[in-house]
């Protein structure tokens, strides 16, 4: 989870819904329906109303650029991660099975995302906002020698994991985000094909979703509240999310953990007692020092009694940048549902150090007030390249 006016003036002789107001006015407000089929028609103008204009069509997101747009589009309302697996092999073969491979992604995302794809089940249909990234764990990094960031690892062990290593780590991470769970499926099924004639296995995949929220506005978790409040902005990104300048300038560290929540016990609480383990109020999402969503937490503000506001153990307070030297991970995470006793989330953070993430989880599994509803259950950490030119292939600067 990782926490943290005047009237509409009208226009002079508007016309609403084809519907002119000083015709009605002149008609006596009558409208006739003139028979199925027929036009609705103006009293007094006797001319057909104007139907309502398609809504315009969206473009489709692009797929090239200096980084990979599963990190920087729009957060979509679906998204499908899963992990690929090259066969082992000397050093020599696997740079060549990988090089094989990625070529192979770039081309079927790039097709999917920019609408192009020859599958009949991705043409015709609204667009789908697709985007993707891909990113190269740790252990394959190390097997073959690959230019990566000197800080990509895996994480430390924390008290209270139970993870499961068939749901977790992978060669590859691939995510995949869309408007709607359909693509994400058929795009999936492309890549599955594409990796299994580059000699890899898919290793596993998670589904996960995000509730109906206004353009501009953050999700809400299971638990009912806002998660991703804090996300940093441009000037922060540059510290804490991308790489420095040099090979990895516009690619980051992808931090997953699948994390099983109980809802029902969590919920059960009264919900003064959620907002005192969250940090902050289910209403609004402001700090419980604040008035609004985006005021900064005070970590520090005390009540008359000399107790902080925000308790020590509340997630908000061990997650917060100013016991971090101000470090910030971009957080990007969705819910996800497996079954009635398996739920939760899905937290997905863009990092340019791994250890950015291990600081604020050491913390948290030492005394965070959610932990008797929270277990992780899986674990990937994978560096996402830099996105693609034009022409190119993805994973261009793994080879320097």
């Amino acid at each position: 989870m990782h926490a943290e006016t005047g009237k509409a003036q009208e226009q002079p002789g508007a016309v609403r819904n084809g519907v002119d107001r000083r015709a009605l006015i002149a008609g006596g407000g009558a409208v006739l329906a003139a028979g199925v089929g027929a036009g609705v028609v103006v009293l007094g103008r006797g001319r057909p109303a104007a139907s309502s204009p398609p809504p315009p069509s969206v473009p489709a997101l692009a797929f090239h650029g200096a980084r990979q747009a599963g990190v920087t589009a729009p957060q979509q309302p679906a998204t499908l991660l899963l992990a690929l697996d090259l066969a082992p092999a000397a050093t020599s073969d696997g740079r060549a099975a990988l090089r094989s491979l990625l070529g192979e992604l770039t081309r079927v995302l790039a097709e999917a995302v920019g609408g192009a794809s020859a599958d009949p089940r991705l043409q015709g249909g609204e667009p789908a906002q697709l985007s993707s990234l891909v990113g190269v764990g740790p252990g394959l990094a190390a097997r073959l020698g690959l230019n990566v960031p000197p800080a990509l690892a895996d994480l430390p062990a924390f008290p209270g994991d139970r993870l499961d290593p068939a749901r977790g780590g992978g060669d590859l991470v691939v995510q995949l985000c869309a408007a709607d769970r359909w693509p994400l499926t058929v795009v999936a099924e492309l890549l599955a094909t594409a990796a299994r004639s580059a000699g890899a296995t898919v290793r596993w995949t998670q589904p996960g979703f995000l509730p109906r929220t206004p353009a501009g506005t953050t999700p809400r978790n299971l638990f009912g509240y806002k998660d991703g409040t804090a996300n940093p902005d441009a000037t922060e990104a540059k510290q804490w999310v991308w790489g420095p300048p040099g090979p990895h300038e516009h690619g980051t560290v992808l931090v997953y953990r699948r994390i099983r929540m109980d809802t029902a016990a969590f919920a059960a609480l009264p919900e003064d007692r959620r907002d005192l383990a969250m940090g902050r109020r289910l209403a609004d999402g402001a700090p419980l020092t604040g008035t609004a969503e985006h005021d900064d937490p005070d970590i520090y503000a005390k009540n008359p009694d000399g107790s902080y506001v925000i308790p020590n153990s509340a997630h908000v307070r061990l997650s917060s940048p100013r016991l971090d030297s101000g470090a910030r991970m971009l957080r990007r995470g969705y819910s996800y549902d497996d079954g009635p006793d398996d739920r939760g989330l899905l937290f997905c953070a863009f990092v340019r150090d791994p250890e950015q993430f291990t600081r604020v989880q050491n913390r948290l599994a030492a005394k965070d007030a959610l932990n008797p509803f929270l277990v992780h259950t899986a674990s990937a950490v994978a560096y996402v390249m830099p996105g693609a030119r034009e022409g190119g292939v993805l994973g261009e600067g793994l080879w320097a």
